[in-house]
């Protein structure tokens, strides 16, 4: 006890300097694991400035890869499962905000969520996934991504995506950054294809500039806004068709998608043949019946009742 006592009191009268050493050991640890990973990875340099832009060239998901790299991901045809690069090319006063649309687990998610931490990574201090990295400072990252329920306090998945929406919307500025997944998905189609709808308009709602965006959706009338909202790209994730299959081939290119293909992933992720056989004479029945969303007008849109021929007698009309 009169040793350990001894060695409180010498290393209380050293603390300020033990402290000062641990801080400085912790600070080099971070630097050299930052430059351990840059080599081995192949990282950059980013280029940080005043300006309002934001470009990346070959940008990566640093988790993503990773994870790919040590699973060592075999494709059906015997070659490594590389990641995918991809660009970003975003400014505050030109192309502000990239519409991205495309097929589940077509990497959509992980394309957003990887331009958000290159800008992380860059702005505290770290190499970037990337071939080049030019970023404007960023003042805030908003993310909405992913579906979780607070139910503890009454809140549906719905009412937390539109929470953590409201925060967005109401302390963006333009110098923020927005990432947002899928905005309005956990209500009815038109209930969430307006909230959608109103909510890029919001974000471009100065005349000549806004937060720099990312916004993935499923509703392909929304890329109409392209024609009149002057700062919206259209962009979306490639797929391949292969005998009523799908190819992902995770490449990021410019214009809409033409369509979502979930029936083609459901049919990958194992539902029975007869529920996808099903679902494609559905979908045709609706596709048939209902009309592409246009630009609101001032008259009301006049409700539509759509049917589907029933498979039997126990199967309801869809009103």
């Amino acid at each position: 006890m009169e040793l350990f006592q001894g060695l409180v009191a010498v290393v209380l009268d050293d603390s300020i300097a033990l402290s000062h050493t641990a801080d400085a050991l912790a600070e080099l640890d971070v630097l050299a694991g930052w430059a351990l990973l840059a080599r081995e990875c192949g990282y950059c340099r980013p280029v940080l400035d005043e300006g309002d832009g934001l470009e990346i060239i070959e940008g990566r998901h640093p988790v993503v890869e990773q994870v790919l790299r040590s699973a060592d991901t075999v494709t059906a045809r015997g070659a490594t499962r590389a990641f995918v690069p991809n660009d970003t090319v975003l400014s505050c006063d030109d192309a502000q905000i990239v519409l991205l649309t495309g097929p589940n687990m077509a990497g959509k998610s992980t394309y957003i969520r990887q331009v958000a931490l290159i800008t992380l990574l860059a702005q505290v201090g770290c190499w970037a996934p990337a071939k080049s990295c030019r970023l404007g400072l960023v003042d805030r990252i908003f993310s909405r991504v992913g579906a979780s329920a607070d139910l503890a306090r009454g809140n549906s998945t719905f009412r937390v995506e539109m929470n953590e929406t409201a925060n967005i919307l109401n302390n963006a500025t333009d110098r923020s950054l927005i990432i947002l997944d899928e905005i309005g998905r956990g209500t009815s189609t038109y209930d969430g294809l307006a909230i959608a709808w109103s909510v890029v308009e919001h974000l471009h709602r100065h005349p000549s500039r806004g937060p720099r965006t990312l916004f993935a959706t499923h509703y392909q009338e929304l890329t109409q806004l392209e024609k009149h909202l002057p700062r919206l790209r259209n962009f979306s994730v490639a797929v391949k068709e292969w005998n009523d299959e799908i190819v992902f081939v995770r490449r990021v290119i410019p214009g809409a998608a033409d369509r979502s293909y979930g029936i083609q992933v459901a049919r990958l992720a194992g539902l029975p043949l007869s529920v996808i056989e099903r679902a494609k004479t559905i979908l045709a029945k609706l596709e048939g019946d209902d009309t592409a969303v246009s630009l609101p007008s001032p008259q009301a849109r006049p409700k539509k009742k759509i049917t589907v021929a029933p498979a039997d007698d126990s199967q309801l009309n869809l009103l």
